[in-house]
Parts: structure tokens; sequence; C-alpha cells
């Protein structure tokens, strides 16, 4: 019987979509679940009978998707955050581009005994969501799209499996919140995502995906404040552009700074549920930035 404590998660980049290298160097994901699988379209018979029976259902089109579901920690989920934005890193800044990236993932059922390899190929990082919240770990997921999977009983030919990174989870302790260029003392939450729109794409003679079809970089988010103004709400009424940043800093002072150089807020409603604090929750697009030349800059600072 299968444990989700001896369940762990490891990927190698892949030089050819859907290709495991060969003699692969697997990095561990450190995780907190994932729902990671493949699915099958089905299909009954449509013959009609005069007994009312369907004859025959038949398995169609395989795909590979679900989430990787995290704690951000400094340097865990670098590739990730390359495969996502589909950016490179440069001086230690990341921004997005449109180089694919590809890659195996296995999951391993350290308590199954014939076949605990499950491997996915061919996995495109579509979307990443991120949550910082007062009093709470930076929590988020990676969506993953690929290509096929298999069960297997033994670990690639030559292949080898590196430890997982020992950097501290970032928290909502430490860190800094600027909207507009100014510091922002009465934020009570934020959260991002970053959708790529990907696709699978079949073709006949064949039941799983060729490489799927990607969209724009899709950035959007929300940020929640106490109501103690009305200079955020009049951003929005007034269809102003502005700016976010957020930095994370973990315990040894590596950081992560997270910049939108560019949004609008689509709302601004200002509910009241009771005689309590009233939350202002703004959601908000990002665009295009003409002098960042990007809509998302992602920067890693080493302690």
């Amino acid at each position: 019987m299968a444990d989700g404590s001896q369940h762990s998660m490891a990927y190698v980049a892949e030089s050819t979509y859907g290709v495991t290298p060969a003699s692969p160097t697997f990095k561990a994901i450190r995780n907190k679940g994932t729902t990671l699988a493949l699915t099958k379209e089905g299909s009954a018979d449509e013959e009609l009978r005069d007994d009312r029976q369907i004859t025959d259902y038949r398995h169609m089109n395989k795909s590979v998707g679900g989430d990787i579901n995290i704690n951000l920690s400094y340097g865990s989920f670098d590739d990730f955050l390359e495969g996502a934005t589909m950016g490179a890193w440069d001086s230690n800044k990341l921004v997005v581009g449109k180089t694919r990236r590809s890659f195996t993932v296995e999951r391993k059922f350290g308590d199954i005994s014939d076949k605990p390899y499950h491997r996915f190929t061919g996995c495109e990082l579509n979307t990443l969501n991120l949550t910082v919240a007062p009093g709470a770990r930076v929590s988020g997921s990676f969506g993953v799209i690929g290509k096929d999977m298999s069960p297997e009983a033994a670990a690639l030919s030559g292949s080898t499996y590196g430890d997982e990174t020992t950097t501290q989870v970032f928290d909502s302790f430490k860190g800094v919140i600027k909207e507009g260029a100014a510091g922002l003392a009465v934020m009570t939450e934020v959260t991002l995502t970053l959708d790529n729109g990907l696709e699978s794409r079949f073709v006949v003679g064949s039941d799983t995906t060729i490489q799927p079809g990607v969209k724009r970089s899709n950035v959007t988010g929300q940020l929640s404040a106490y109501f103690e103004n009305s200079v955020l709400l009049e951003k929005f009424l007034d269809e102003d552009s502005s700016s976010l940043e957020f930095s994370l800093v973990d315990a040894a002072g590596n950081s992560y700074i997270f910049t939108l150089p560019k949004i609008k807020y689509t709302g601004g409603q200002v509910d009241v549920s009771g005689e309590g604090a009233i939350i202002l929750p703004l959601p908000f697009q990002a665009v295009y930035d003409e002098t960042e030349g990007t809509n998302l800059i992602i920067e890693r600072v080493s302690a």
C-alpha cells in the first residue's frame, strides 16, 4: 500500500521534446503534493441494437497534465522558472521569452515493489502560481502539460539522482511590497499567475500530442490591502497604469524580487461583510512595458 510519506519527484531537462536523455542526471523536486497524471479520452461504440446494449468502448487520445504544488525556496526551482517564463537567467535576471523547454519528470512511490517509477515525458511548464499571505509560507504551483507516461520497474540505465536543495522556505515575515514604486504597508495578500496557454495538438496516427501549441504570456494576479484611503481604488476607477514589486527574503538572506513593471487594475469592489476591517481586493492584468521589454521580471540575489 502506497503512502504519500514515501513519494518523491525528480526531473531532467530534455534536448528533444518527449525524449529522455541517455544516462540522465535527475534533480530532486521539492514538493508538497502533485496531481500530475495521465488521462485518456474515451468513446463508446455508437451502433444501435435491439437489446439496447453498448458493444464496445475504446480508449482514445492520451493527455498528461496536473500541478506540482510547492513552497517556494531559493535556488530550488530556477529551471522551472525558466521553463514557465520561457526565458533564460542572465546575470541573475529572468524575463519572459520565447524559448520552449521540456522535461522528463519522474514520480517514485518508494513503497511499491513492482513498478515504483512513473515517468512522464515532454513535460512543459504551462502555469506558475504564487501566493504571499500574512503569517504563512510562500506557496504556489507549477502547472504541467506533457506528452506521455509509463510505469517502470527500475530507474533508467546510467541515471543518477541529486539531493534536494536545503534552502529555507520563504515566508511573509521578511521582504518589501512596492506599489507604484512606493512601499505598501497595508497589504494583506498578493497572488501571481503566469499562464502560457499551452494546448495539446493531436494528429492522425498517434494517441499522444505533438509539441503543444502556445499562446501569449498572460500574467495576472490580485493585490489585497486594508482599505485606508481611495488612492488604490482610484487607480482602478481612472484606468491608471501602475507597477508592482515584491521581494522575498529567507533566513539566510537569499532573495527573489518579482517585478511587474506595468499593470492595470481590473476590479476594486469594496465589500463589507461585518463590523471588522474592510479589505480592498484589486485584481490586475500585467501588460508589456516598453522600457523593460517584458511584463514580468524575476531577480535572484544570493546571500
